[in-house]
C-alpha cells in the first residue's frame, strides 16, 4: 500500500469540511433517472497522474514520487501500476486511460517497444479483473518520440508513417485485450508549422488513409468501440488538422470515416480554438459525434495547454446542460486530462485535486438537471424561435419554399419587424439563481 494514511474517498455531503470527501459527488444518487456513478463515468488519466513530474520548459521536475526509482525500466513501470490502481480504487473512479508509452518504456527497437507493452498489459489486466476498474480508452503516443517531429501519419516520411501504423496496431490490440471502450487519437503533431514546405493535400489523404487503415484492422480483431478524435488547434505546431469539432467533422465527411468516429472534446482546447466547451460539446452533439470529453480548464489568461483540473460551477454546470441535452456520453466518460500544478508536489495533491474535480462536475449535473426539470431555459428558447412554428417557417425547414415565394410574401407584408428580444442578462440571471 503506497498511501496507508489514505482512505477510500466518500460522500460526506456539501457540509463537509474534510478535504479528502466529496461534498457532491455521490455515486449512487439519482440523477434525471441514472445514478451519477453512469453519468459522468469518471476516468483518471495515466500521463498526468502517473507519469507528470511537474517540469516545465524552465525547470525540472518538482514531484515527489516515492514509489518511483529514476528508471525507464519494466520493473518501474510495473510498480506504477500497483500505485495507480490504488490511486483509481480510493478515488472510486470506474475507468482510466493511457498513451502506450505512459504504462510501458519505449525500447531501442519496434519490438522490443511491444514486448515491454504486452509485459505492462499483462499486470493492468490483472489490476482490472481484481479490482473492476475498466479501461475508458488508449491512445499511442505519436507525438514525443522525435521520430515525429514532422508528424506521424501525416509525415512527409513513409517509414515514419509506417512505424506509427505499427504502433497503432499494438495499442488497438492491447486496448482490445484490456476491454477497452474507446480508441482515441490526438494528432499532437499533425499539422504544419509552415505552409512553404507542407503539401496539405497530400497530408490530408494520407491522415485519412491512416484512419482507414485503423477502421479495418479494429473490424479484423473484433474491436467494437468506437474511434474518437480529440480536436486542438495549435500547440506544438503552428495549426492542426484537427483544430476543433467543425474542422474535424468536416474532414470525416469529406473521407467517409463519419460512420465510425465521435469526438473525444477538451475544454482547454475549445478555449484555444476560440471557442465555449458548451460550443464543442452542442456542435458535436447535434451532429451526432460527441463521445467523450476530458475534463480540465485552462487560464483565460494565458494562450497555451495549461490542462488544470476543473473547479468552475459554471463551466461544469454548461457542460452537462449540453450532455444531458444530446443524451449522454456513451462509452465514453469524463476523463481528467489534467494536472497538478507545478507547486503542488506532495503525493496527496493528486487526491484533492482529483476530488475537487469530480465534486465539480456532480454540482454541475445537479444544476444542469435542476435547470431542465424547471424548464424555464427551455420554454424560453423555445417561444423566441416560435415564428418558425408557423406555416411559413415549416415549409422553409422541409425545404418546400423558394426565394420568389418569399420575395412575393415580403413584398406584400411589406416589413419584418424583430419582436422578441434575445434577454441575456434575464437569462444570465436566471442561471445564476441556481448556483
Amino acid at each position: 500500500m503506497y498511501f496507508p494514511e489514505i482512505n477510500r474517498i466518500e460522500y460526506e455531503g456539501p457540509q463537509s469540511k474534510n478535504p479528502l470527501a466529496f461534498r457532491w459527488y455521490n455515486p449512487d444518487e439519482m440523477v434525471e433517472g441514472k445514478s451519477m456513478r453512469d453519468h459522468m463515468r469518471f476516468s483518471v488519466v495515466y500521463w498526468h497522474t502517473m507519469r507528470g513530474d511537474g517540469s516545465d520548459p524552465f525547470g525540472v521536475g518538482t514531484a515527489v514520487r516515492p514509489w518511483e526509482d529514476g528508471t525507464d525500466s519494466v520493473d518501474n513501470a510495473l510498480r506504477r501500476v500497483e500505485v495507480a490502481f490504488e490511486i483509481f480504487e480510493k478515488l472510486q473512479a470506474p475507468f482510466y486511460a493511457f498513451h502506450d508509452r505512459d504504462v510501458a518504456p519505449e525500447g531501442s527497437s519496434l519490438a522490443e517497444s511491444h514486448a515491454n507493452f504486452e509485459r505492462v498489459a499483462k499486470s493492468l489486466k490483472e489490476h482490472q479483473q481484481k479490482t473492476g476498474i475498466q479501461l475508458l480508452w488508449g491512445t499511442a503516443n505519436l507525438f514525443s518520440n522525435p521520430r515525429y517531429m514532422h508528424g506521424a501519419a501525416t509525415s512527409c516520411n513513409v517509414d515514419v508513417f509506417a512505424y506509427a501504423a505499427a504502433q497503432v496496431k499494438k495499442c488497438l490490440e492491447v486496448t482490445k485485450e484490456l476491454g477497452g471502450q474507446n480508441y482515441v487519437f490526438w494528432g499532437g503533431r499533425e499539422g504544419y508549422q509552415n505552409l512553404y514546405n507542407t503539401d496539405m493535400q497530400r497530408e490530408l489523404d494520407h491522415l485519412a488513409r491512416f484512419f482507414h487503415m485503423a477502421v479495418d484492422y479494429a473490424k479484423q480483431i473484433g474491436f467494437s468501440g468506437p474511434f474518437l478524435i480529440e480536436p486542438k488547434p495549435k500547440e506544438p505546431t503552428k495549426h492542426q488538422y484537427d483544430s476543433d469539432a467543425a474542422a474535424c467533422l468536416n474532414f470525416l465527411r469529406a473521407y467517409d470515416l463519419m460512420p465510425y468516429f465521435k469526438l473525444n472534446l477538451e475544454t482547454n482546447h475549445a478555449t484555444l480554438a476560440g471557442h465555449t466547451m458548451m460550443h464543442e460539446l452542442d456542435y458535436a452533439g447535434h451532429q451526432g459525434a460527441l463521445g467523450s470529453i476530458d475534463a480540465n480548464t485552462g487560464d483565460l489568461l494565458l494562450g497555451w495547454d495549461t490542462d488544470q483540473f476543473p473547479t468552475d460551477y459554471y463551466l461544469t454546470t454548461q457542460c452537462m446542460l449540453a450532455i444531458l441535452k444530446h443524451g449522454g456520453l456513451g462509452s465514453g466518460g469524463v476523463n481528467f486530462d489534467a494536472k497538478v500544478r507545478r507547486e503542488s508536489f506532495e503525493p496527496i495533491d493528486l487526491f484533492h485535486a482529483h476530488i475537487g474535480g469530480m465534486d465539480a462536475f456532480a454540482r454541475g449535473l445537479k444544476i444542469a438537471a435542476a435547470i431542465r426539470a424547471d424548464g424555464e431555459l427551455s420554454s424560453f428558447v423555445q417561444q423566441r424561435y416560435s415564428s418558425w412554428d408557423g406555416e411559413l417557417g415549416q415549409k422553409i425547414e422541409s425545404g418546400q419554399s423558394s426565394l420568389a415565394e418569399l420575395e412575393a410574401y415580403m413584398m406584400q407584408k411589406g416589413e419584418a419587424q424583430p419582436n422578441t428580444s434575445g434577454r441575456q442578462e434575464m437569462l444570465e440571471n436566471l442561471i445564476n439563481r441556481y448556483l
